[in-house]
Formats: C-alpha cells, structure tokens, sequence
C-alpha cells in the first residue's frame, strides 16, 4: 500500500506540472488550453535528444526544455489567442485545438512516428521508506514539483508581475483599467504555462522510459481533471487535485490493473463535471460563468444553393460509377461520403444546436463495435444490423450524454471529450465482448438480401444512398420546430428557457439524433474496414470531422458534406498532402476561425 502511495504522490507531480500550467492560462485569458498537452510533447521531445543525441546532464537539459516550451507557448499565444481576441472563448478553445493539432503532426514529421526509448540518466537506487521504495528518479521528480510550486507561490505572491498576473486573472477589465498590460500578462502566462508543461514533459519521459508524438492528448485529459478537482483559476487546487488523481490512479492500478488507469482519470474527469464544475473545494456546487448568447461561433445565413443546382449534383454523384472505373477512386469518393455523413450527424449539434463536441468519434465506435459484433458474433443479418446498430448507440449516447447537457460552453468540451475517450477505453477493456486490443477482424462486407457487397461500385451506391438519406432527414430536421428551438438555444439559452424551451430535452434530442445518424457512419466504416479496434477512433478523428464542418458552414447541410468531400479527396489527389493531412486540418481550422469562421458555404455577414 505504501508503494502504491509513494507512486502516486510521484506521479501527482507530474500531473500538478500540467494542471498549474492549464489553470494559469484559464485564469488569465479565460480559455482551456488544449494546446498544453502538444507543448508538452515537444518538451518530452527536446529532453529526449538533449540526454539521447547529446549527453547533456539533468539541471542543462532541465534549462534546455524550459527554454524552448516557454518559447513554444509564447508561439501558441502569437498565433492562437491573439488573433481571436475579440471572438469569444469558443473561437479561442478551437484555435488552441487547431494549434496542438499542428505541433502534433510537426512533432510525427519531425521525430518519427515510433516510439522512442528514453533511458534515464540516473542510477536506478530505490531506497526504503517505511513499508515501502522510493527511487532516485522519484526523488528527483519530488524535488523538481516542489522547487517548481516553491517558485511559482513566490513570482505570484513576492513579484509585481506576479501581483500582474493576480489581478488579469481576477478581474481582466479592472485590471485593465488599473494601467496593467494584460497582453503582456497574457504573454508571460503562456511562457510560463509553456515551460510547466515542456518540463512535465521530460520528467515524464524519463519516468516511463519513453516519448512519443500522441503522449499529449493524454497529459492534456490528466491536467484538465487535476485543475478540474481543484478548481479551474486555482493554482494550489489544482496542486491538490493533481495529488489525488495521482493516488487515485495508483491505487486503482494496484486494485484492478494498469489497463484501467486511464478509465479512472476519465471517470473523475466526468464526476466532477458533473456533480462539483467549480471543483472539490468550492463551497457549493457551482459553475464558472460562459457566455450564453452565441455558445458557438456566429452563425450567418447559408447560402441559398438552387434546387436544380443541387439535383444535378446528386444526379451526377449517383451516376458517377457509370463513368469512372477506377476502383480505387470509387473507394476514397465512398469514404468521403461515410465522413460526410458523420458530419452532418456532428452538424446538428455544433451548427444547429450550438454545442462544442470534441468526443463524437464515440457514436461512430458505438454504431461500427454494434454492427460488427450483432453481424460476427451473432449472425444477424447485415440489413437488421444496420438498422439496430443506430438505435443501439443513440439509446446509448442519450443515456451517457444527458447527465453532461447541464454543462454549457467549454465545460461541455472537455467533458465530450472525456465522455468519447470513455467509450473508447470501455472498449479497450471489455474483451470479452469486443476482443479488447486484438480489435474484430473478418467483419464480412455489406450484403442486401443474401447479396454481398464486394464490388467499390456496389459500396458507393450504398454509402451515397445512407448519405443522402441523412441530409434529407437533417434538413426535415432543421425546418421543424425542433430546428427552430435548437437554434434557440444556440442563440441564447437564457431566452430559451424564458420562451418554455427544455434546455436538457433539447439538447438530448439532438445528441440523440447525432448518435443515430453517426452510427451508420460506424456501421459504413467497420464494413468497409473489415477490422476496427479502439485505436480506430481515437480523439484525432473527432477533430477532422470538427474540422469538415467548419469549413464547409455550421448549420449548412450541403456545406459540411462539401468539406467532408474536400478533405478526404484532396488528400488523396495530392499524395504529398496525405503525409501532412492533420498538419493541413490545424492550418485549414486556424485560417478559417480568423476569416471565415461561418464556413465556405456560410453567406457573409
């Protein structure tokens, strides 16, 4: 027991390095940093070849990494917060994901996508404390945390700038008004928030004896749910909050096995979401304020295309197999088309009804895992899979989701991202229904009354069809009443709910009806795969589709499909894009919040 404690208190260090940084920054500028867990990548990164490439010892690579993650954050706030000033947090929260999306795939085209071992440059001495074993690199992580938060407590507390700081985090506009350069607090703020994260970064790396260019989305989830149970704007909360996850996480481990140790930070991530937003040592039960009206970004008028305009193109769409033969193009256009149909599934509740999800790779895991086990597992028909499988994951989705509708704005984000993360470690570690990591291979191809499917032709049509009959439904959809009152509460939730609108049913309804239409995006997708596992819909895949749907217009039906279209065969008709894909979708997803933040397809202002 006391091993599992000495571990957690380790590992809390670790997590308090990152949760300091990602609260700092939400108190200064009023924004989730999504960016922090990319920044400390890189700084995992550059340690790694500092002791790896070069030989340096611990205190020069110690300045080497705070150095260039400084620099990196100074970057982030240059080129995702201060052209968004003026645009709201929503806008600001996805130009730091467009952001980290960059560095991510930077960091892949840099270093390689393998993993790298990281050796540790100390002796491995452990020592005995009580019952228990500390070891030398724990020691040095111990001390490293605490020197850090030593540091910290006295810029915020002994400094000018520090009081600066204190005061654009309590009250931006009177600090403003007292003569304070909140631009520059914002600047040192995100060095400073950089240069925590580049050194938990390193620390981590060496504690695991490896870095690789995914390892941020992780550390990212684990300091939002420590700055989360300390309350977010609260640097010793979120020091605490890092401490109990990091127990929490030990001792979870030590009870039912390392695979759930990620499934444990998902569940307090969702917890205290839900039941204590202002954190555990908040008063009461209570939630930070986010701007109610334009939850989203603002929505402008689509532009009207002609019906015949759009006759033709489905004509043409439909009778395209008749003139193209290459089978191969046929299979990326049908994959356009499965993610165009997830779009629009995503485009009910992001452009319709004016919600931020971050996670929806989870309906497309529920509607794939449900058809390929009702079809492999248990012999259903592919017709009845594919029309239980929507069913199954909108029920489910609901049911997972409508505890979390109470959150608004960014609280909603991270709180989707954890619910689509969940999914995907409740798959992860249930093989006994979906074979865990080994995935399900073998899915048979689609089949209509004893027909298999094999040809590209016969799976064009097929996913073209399912296309077209979401955008009829989603357009049916957007002309009712129900439409109306989505875009209500995209609108202004407190008007919405002062004209007799559910919020919670609302919003349900459109979670709901996302989850039904995506799972036949699943179903598409584990047909045409063949194979899927839970590394299949990871946390990049839910942000390309973000992405498609920005481009093309929020609340644009055919404007989504189009940037679906776009980014799937562009790709693929420039094969040095398809290397640089998500380093295209963050340049894509920065360009257009700055410029075009209603879409392509979205009529100006």
């Amino acid at each position: 027991m006391l091993d599992q404690l000495i571990n957690g208190l380790v590992v809390g260090n670790l997590y308090a390095l990152t949760a300091v940084g990602i609260t700092q920054i939400y108190g200064v500028a009023g924004v989730i940093n999504f960016a922090h867990g990319s920044i400390y990548m890189v700084g995992a990164f550059v340690g790694w070849m500092a002791v790896t490439w070069f030989g340096l010892p611990l205190l020069p690579t110690l300045a080497v990494v705070l150095l260039a993650s400084a620099l990196l954050g100074l970057a982030v706030e240059r080129v995702a917060i201060r052209p968004f000033g003026g645009s709201g947090r929503t806008v600001l929260l996805l130009s730091t994901i467009a952001a980290g999306l960059i560095l991510e795939q930077a960091a892949q085209l840099i270093w390689g996508p393998e993993t790298k071992a990281f050796h540790s440059p100390f002796a491995d001495v452990r020592f005995r404390v009580g019952g228990g074993f500390i070891g030398t690199l724990d020691l040095v992580i111990l001390a490293v945390g605490l020197t850090t938060a030593l540091v910290l407590w006295l810029f915020l507390k002994r400094s000018r700038l520090g009081w600066a700081v204190r005061a654009t985090a309590q009250d931006r506009e009177a600090a403003l008004q007292m003569g304070v350069d909140v631009h520059q607090v914002s600047r040192i703020s995100f060095a400073m928030a950089g240069a925590l994260a580049g050194v938990s970064g390193l620390l981590v790396g060496l504690y695991y004896h490896s870095v690789y260019h995914t390892m941020g989305f992780s550390a990212s989830l684990k300091g939002f749910t420590a700055a989360l149970l300390g309350g977010l704007g609260n640097i010793p909360g979120a020091i605490l909050g890092a401490y109990l996850l990091g127990t929490a996480e030990a001792l979870g481990v030590a009870w039912l096995g390392s695979s759930w140790r990620d499934l444990i930070g998902i569940a307090l991530l969702i917890g205290v979401l839900l039941f204590r937003p202002g954190g555990l040592f908040a008063a009461a039960r209570q939630l930070l304020p986010e701007p109610t009206a334009g939850t989203f970004i603002p929505i402008g008028r689509p532009l009207q295309i002609p019906r015949w305009a759009l006759l033709a193109a489905a004509a043409a769409a439909v009778t395209l197999p008749l003139v193209v033969r290459n089978g191969y193009w046929l299979q990326v256009l049908a994959t356009a088309w499965i993610f165009g149909l997830l779009a629009v599934s995503l485009n009910l509740i992001t452009g319709t009804a004016g919600q931020i999800s971050l996670g929806h790779a989870g309906f497309l895991a529920m509607g794939a895992y449900a058809s390929a086990i009702l079809t492999s597992r248990l012999q259903v028909p592919f017709l009845l899979a594919l029309l239980l499988s929507p069913v199954i994951a909108a029920a489910i989705g609901v049911l997972i989701c409508y505890p979390a509708l109470r959150l608004r704005g960014q609280y909603l984000a991270v709180a989707t991202i954890g619910l689509g993360q969940g999914i995907a470690l409740v798959a992860l570690n249930w093989p006994a229904l979906t074979r865990g990591p080994l995935g399900i291979s073998n899915i048979a191809p689609p089949s209509l009354d004893g027909y298999e499917i094999t040809s590209a032709a016969g799976f064009y049509w097929l996913t073209l069809a399912l296309l077209i009959g979401g955008i009829w439904v989603a357009e049916r959809l957007s002309g009712s009443y129900l439409g109306r009152a989505l875009r209500a509460v995209r609108e202004d939730e407190v008007a919405a709910r002062a004209y007799g609108v559910g919020l919670e049913r609302y919003k349900s309804i459109a979670f709901g009806a996302s989850a039904f239409i995506a799972a036949f995006a699943g179903v598409l997708l584990a047909h045409s795969y063949t194979y899927i596992a839970p590394d299949t819909f990871t946390h990049a895949l839910s942000l390309q589709v973000l992405t498609m749907v920005v481009l093309g217009g929020l609340d644009s039906t055919i404007g989504v499909v189009a940037g679906a279209l776009a980014l799937i065969t562009i790709p693929e008709s420039a094969r040095f894009l398809a290397e640089y894909r998500f380093l295209v979708y963050g340049v894509l997803l920065l360009l257009m919040l700055r410029f075009r933040p209603r879409g392509l397809l979205s009529a100006a202002s």
